[in-house]
């Protein structure tokens, strides 16, 4: 006789990753609201979807049924009779969904995976990320289900939901259709993909500069001399080792690290070239050193420095600056900014930079200031 039960899971996450859990009844039968059992008691879940499973013969079929826990045991209650009427040769008109459809939090879940094992744990989180948000936005249950009018549900979640720079909706939506992609899901835009204003990369002054080095110790003026002479990632520098730095040639040459698990972005290392003055600085902090780490700048205990951002900041408070106009990120952009407005040609500052095209190199082309205009408008005119 067929089996006639179906049971209700919900796919939450769990110390040791997602897992379909049983959900908790209430006394009347019904689910109650967002609680599954794990580790052998209730837990409480928001997260994830529900699922309803039985069996065919030896065959267990599961199936998404959204997020709503009333929603869930409706469908229960209907894939029961449905159960129970084929037990009893009565013919019925079952949901039209394929048994074996793919259903879209697992297609999520088994891409995730896919960059977790292979991608960069950045890139695996940016994309998390992305895709999290999509779950929460998109009422879809299968993958092949997906749409135009969801992309575009997401971006509006993304922006009046929760709240997030043009910039960023714009990349969440970039991970989003990449995945479609991966999977085959054609959704056509009609020039709907969100737009952001691309803003000109902000950079620090000579004079602010000064005055932030000026309340520098001597060991924070070589971290910080290197950020910004160097144009180097947070960590490209977390992750330099002082065998990179070629004091013959004075440049820096940024390589993967396997020990650490760092791959510079995009696989891509190259040779910088370093100022003279950072040079001899550098041979200095190299000669005062007294531990045996590799690293060009470790923690005491050998280890790499993860605290740049909150030293930056630290140093910006007490030289009497703002310190939230201080992050690591602004002294590649006035490197490069820098270079340029000195007149260092942009393929040349592209490959010191680790750029894979010549378009983010020119987000830090510059006008020129007010008075080198002034100036150059004289000379054009011979006045």
């Amino acid at each position: 006789m067929p089996n006639k039960e179906v049971n209700v899971t919900k796919r939450v996450k769990t110390a040791s990753g997602f897992r379909y859990c049983p959900v908790v009844l209430s006394s009347n039968g019904r689910i109650k609201p967002n609680y599954v059992y794990a580790n052998g008691s209730e837990e409480h879940h928001p997260e994830g979807s529900y699922y309803i499973e039985w069996y065919e013969g030896s065959r267990r079929i599961r199936q998404s049924v959204g997020k709503n826990a009333a929603d869930a045991t409706a469908r229960r209650m209907r894939q029961q009779q449905i159960l129970a009427s084929k037990s009893l040769g009565i013919r019925v008109v079952e949901d039209s969904a394929p048994s074996d459809a793919y259903l879209l939090a697992d297609a999520v879940h088994d891409f995730l995976e896919e960059k977790r094992l292979h991608r960069k744990k950045k890139t695996y989180q940016d994309h998390r990320a992305a895709l999290e948000y999509f779950l929460k936005s998109c009422t879809k249950q299968r993958l092949d289900e997906v749409d135009r009018k969801d992309l575009l549900s997401f971006v509006a979640y993304l922006r009046n939901t929760e709240k997030l720079h043009p910039r960023t909706v714009y990349n969440k939506f970039a991970r989003v259709t990449s995945f479609l992609k991966t999977h085959r899901i054609k959704v056509h835009l009609n020039g709907d993909s969100p737009k952001y204003v691309e803003e000109t990369p902000e950079v620090y002054e000579k004079a602010e500069l000064d005055q932030f080095f000026c309340a520098c110790t001597p060991e924070e003026r070589i971290y910080f001399e290197f950020f910004l002479k160097t144009g180097m990632r947070e960590q490209e520098v977390m992750y330099a080792h002082i065998s990179d730095i070629n004091f013959a040639r004075g440049t820096v040459t940024v390589r993967q690290k396997p020990q650490y698990g760092f791959t510079p972005k995009n696989y891509k290392g190259r040779e910088i070239p370093i100022p003279n003055k950072l040079v001899e600085s550098l041979k200095k902090w190299k000669a005062q050193r007294k531990d045996n780490s590799p690293l060009l700048f470790p923690t005491a205990a050998g280890r790499p420095k993860q605290d740049f951002l909150d030293m930056c900041k630290r140093i910006a408070s007490r030289a009497g600056l703002d310190e939230d106009e201080y992050w690591l990120h602004k002294f590649r952009a006035t490197f490069a900014t820098w270079h340029l407005r000195n007149g260092v040609d942009l393929r040349t500052v592209q490959a010191w930079m680790g750029h894979t095209d010549i378009e983010s190199t020119m987000r830090y082309l510059r006008p020129a200031e007010a008075e080198e205009s002034k100036h150059k408008v004289n000379t054009t005119f011979g006045d």
